[in-house]
């Protein structure tokens, strides 16, 4: 993780899950993760309602220019981006992965935001699959952030965390498709598996 905000909300959700796959959504303390909670949101694992945030983070609203509550998570990407947005999504809940991402926007005429985007799967009254804390992190603050909504976002990179048998991949950015993708960083990871244009990646196969 290139962010320390992005380290921050993995070690606290880490120590609080233990040795479960996630912890309970009710676990959460809000002052415990303050530093990074105006970027934070909660989505619902809602297929069908397309992943609706239940609570967004006040910076996240203002990102996008409105209140993000009840909307759809996949809106915020590119329309050629959602049906892998909502695989990644879907994978984290079934499959209790917590996943790091880079992705980017860029109004027309303005410059170029690079994001972590940090996904954690959480319990909701002991169902493991019903909630995702999530995180959308910005690496700089351009000029035009809070004076224009952000743009559909688009997929840069993908990273599995600590699990070894997810069925997610690890996406990196070509320079040919853009040679400023400062997320690519999260692509240096050995290959695994690969599938397609698709890479299979852990943490427990780069440490080995």
């Amino acid at each position: 993780m290139r962010l320390a905000a992005s380290r921050e909300l993995h070690s606290y959700w880490n120590l609080l899950r233990g040795g479960r796959s996630a912890p309970e959504r009710s676990e959460i303390d809000p002052s415990a993760i303050r530093g990074v909670l105006a970027d934070t949101f909660i989505l619902e694992v809602d297929s069908f309602r397309r992943y609706p945030f239940r609570i967004a983070g006040t910076r996240t609203n203002s990102l996008f220019g409105r209140e993000l509550k009840g909307e759809a998570f996949l809106d915020l990407w590119q329309e050629s981006e959602q049906r892998e947005i909502a695989a990644i999504v879907a994978s984290v809940a079934d499959e209790a992965t917590a996943v790091l991402a880079g992705a980017a926007t860029r109004p027309q005429g303005t410059q170029r935001l690079d994001f972590e985007l940090l996904l954690l799967p959480l319990r909701h009254h002991g169902d493991p699959q019903a909630r995702i804390l999530g995180a959308i992190l910005p690496a700089s603050l351009p000029s035009w952030v809070g004076l224009l909504p952000a743009t559909p976002m688009k997929l840069s990179s993908l990273r599995v965390l600590g699990r070894a048998e997810s069925p997610l991949a690890t996406r990196s950015s070509s320079p040919a498709r853009d040679e400023h993708v400062a997320a690519a960083e999260f692509g240096r990871m050995p290959p695994v598996d690969r599938r397609g244009h698709l890479f299979v990646f852990s943490d427990a196969a780069h440490r080995g």
